[in-house]
């Protein structure tokens, strides 16, 4: 008995103006139709162009071919079918990203939503309000997600992919969004998901409520893409996800070892293993996971930040910070020692977590396991600390800078040891006394005074300055400016460079040190306005777009700052202080999360420090911030 299969009207397959929309042609043949065949779609679209345009389709998600010969609209089809629909003579209405993302002026983050909020984009659609990317930024930005198959470009549209998908997904974390958003986010692509676990988990005869948890929080976080090329097919990576869902913890002491799994499961052992190996040892996903070794083939598996991880996280920071506080409060009580030993302390962490969080029978393995644990928490907490502690250096070498940028202050290389710096003093001071009108000599004093925070002894030496070389007063009163901030009263510095400003008024570099000291006071605002009118003044002035850059990246305006950047680039890419400026850009880069720019500029102001006329010990330091921004990166790009 024949089929009657329902087919478009004439509009739709011959329409008036331009050429028939296959897209839209197959799609409503599916959507109006339970299934069709190959022969049933070929009467209306020839073959060659069929087959383009099913396997098109196939892969975008909007059809399956759930049968030999048997195709069918997908829930994601439909969607694109109404909108095709709709979207005849109409313009399209897009969703665009909310305020909280918005503020971040992360490109890459606004891309993202935008193609896979909306089935997709337009080049334009990144040009036009809200967004208002700038071309050079949108083709950097897309260029970079294209690149990492985030997303993908076809006929002129941009949409996401599967890869994409994911990366969205982890990108909701980091904004303040409320919970229910980024779940009802995770609720669409669990949506997409749905029918094929279904299809898996029958398929399998998965009935276990724990595991079928497990397994979808994985398939969400660990996409297929990144192993593709080492495996048969995606339900292969599915079966590997499975034996990860299938041997966590809460499991104990049911377990399934390798070889029974491959057996039972029909994959290789050695494809298991490799990608077991990569996931766990290797990092290559966003997700860490932690492994427990009972015996050689018995191993349980969790990741970071699920409950447990979370629980262990917090109880055993807990007791580390008690073993170290103790410690150190024992160690300035003399004649008693600290009852508390790491392996005490072990042993009490395990008293607590066996049976509330593990069970007791995994006791020695987490005894083996809880020294490497520890080690990762110290190293992270370590590495947030040094990141931190990193940021201040920058500033205060961003400081250092300032004085030398403007003022030709000598600078002075001497060992730190008190012996050697008073041995030096007492040089400079010989010195002087044979030399008195020579005010390098005050110079070369106030700064190893600085150094070691003799601020005061300062202070004297620089009001007898101003009354014995009245002729350096500016740059006098640029000393004590600093060294006021130094002492924390910041206002008394500012108003000395006002007052300076008002006998010198058309000097733009005290313009530009007061844009930067505005800054230092958190008064963004005028800081900005400062500085803008200092470059409407001058704008070929690479020195004062590179202050301008700083300030924007000390407000995490990052965006601009690194535009802002590049001009120094281009206008003064022979300045002595350009390596500063490639680490500088290559710090922005990073908090945009631009890894691989990132670390490009920073080797780049690595490799270019040789050739400044800097010293050697303004280099070095230098040279130190781009290593802990590389090697931060190096642990973020392992972890994620």
């Amino acid at each position: 008995m024949s089929r009657s299969i329902n087919y478009p009207p004439k509009e739709i397959l011959e329409p008036i103006f331009g050429k028939p929309d296959y897209e839209l042609i197959i799609l409503w043949i599916l959507s109006n139709n339970d299934v069709c065949t190959w022969a049933d779609l070929k009467e209306k679209v020839k073959h060659s162009t069929l087959s383009i345009y099913l396997n098109k389709l196939k892969d975008k998600g909007y059809i399956d071919k759930s049968k030999y010969n048997e195709y069918h609209i997908t829930t994601k089809g439909k969607d694109r079918f109404y909108e095709l629909s709709q979207a005849k003579g109409k313009k399209r209405k897009l969703s665009y990203p909310p305020d909280a993302i918005l503020r971040r002026r992360n490109y890459d983050h606004w891309i993202l939503w935008m193609v896979y909020n909306n089935n997709y984009c337009k080049w334009s659609n990144f040009l036009n309000e809200p967004l208002r990317i700038n071309q050079s930024s949108l083709s950097k930005n897309i260029n970079l997600l294209m690149e990492k198959q985030f997303v993908r470009k076809e006929e002129k549209k941009y949409t996401i992919t599967r890869l994409g998908k994911t990366e969205y997904s982890n990108m909701l974390r980091l904004y303040d969004l409320d919970r229910q958003s980024i779940l009802e986010e995770e609720g669409k692509r669990i949506k997409e998901l749905t029918k094929k676990t279904i299809n898996f988990f029958a398929k399998f005869d998965i009935t276990d409520n724990e595991i079928k948890f497990r397994f979808l929080n994985n398939v969400l976080k660990l996409p297929f893409e990144k192993v593709e090329s080492s495996l048969d097919s995606e339900e292969d990576f599915n079966k590997i996800l499975l034996f990860l869902a299938m041997n966590h913890p809460n499991q104990y002491p049911n377990n399934i070892s390798p070889e029974e799994f491959s057996q039972n499961y029909d994959i290789k052992p050695v494809k298991l293993d490799f990608i077991i190996l990569r996931i766990v040892e290797e990092n290559i996903f966003p997700i860490k996971f932690f492994k427990l070794e009972v015996d050689k083939d018995k191993n349980y598996y969790f990741q970071v930040n699920e409950k447990l991880e979370r629980m262990l996280n917090a109880i055993v920071e807990e007791h580390i910070t008690k073993f170290s506080y103790l410690n150190n409060l024992y160690e300035e009580i003399p004649d008693e020692k600290s009852p508390l030993t790491m392996e005490s302390t072990v042993s009490v962490i395990l008293d607590e977590i066996c049976d509330s969080l593990f069970n007791n029978g995994l006791r020695e393995s987490l005894r083996k396991f809880l020294p490497e644990y520890i080690n990762y928490l110290a190293y992270k907490i370590e590495r947030e600390r040094k990141l931190i502690d990193t940021y201040d250096k920058l500033e205060g070498l961003i400081w250092q800078e300032i004085q030398m940028k403007f003022f030709d202050l000598v600078e002075v290389n001497y060992p730190i040891e008190s012996t050697e710096v008073k041995k030096a003093i007492r040089e400079i001071d010989k010195a002087i006394k044979l030399n008195p009108k020579k005010s390098d000599l005050y110079y070369s004093k106030c700064k190893i005074l600085i150094d070691i925070g003799e601020y005061k002894k300062v202070l004297t030496i620089l009001d007898k300055m101003l009354k014995d070389f009245p002729k350096e007063e500016k740059t006098i009163q640029i000393k004590r400016a600093y060294v006021l901030k130094e002492m924390k009263n910041v206002e008394s510095g500012l108003e000395i460079i006002d007052t300076l400003l008002e006998k010198y008024p058309d000097d733009n570099d005290l313009l530009n040190y007061k844009a930067s000291w505005l800054q230092y006071l958190n008064r963004k605002e005028e800081s900005l306005e400062v500085i803008q009118n200092l470059l409407e003044i001058e704008p070929d002035n690479a020195t004062y777009h590179d202050t301008y850059a700083e300030i924007l990246m000390f407000f995490s305006e990052h965006e601009s700052a690194i535009e802002e950047f590049l001009k120094v680039i281009e206008i003064g890419s022979n300045n002595w202080y350009i390596f500063q400026t490639y680490i500088k850009l290559g710090i922005c880069y990073k908090e945009l999360e631009n890894y691989d720019l990132a670390i490009e500029y920073l080797q780049k102001g690595k490799e270019t420090t040789d050739k400044s006329s800097a010293d050697h010990e303004t280099k070095r330091k230098w040279v130190t911030i781009a290593d802990l921004f590389l090697a931060e990166i190096a642990h973020l790009e392992a972890e994620f």
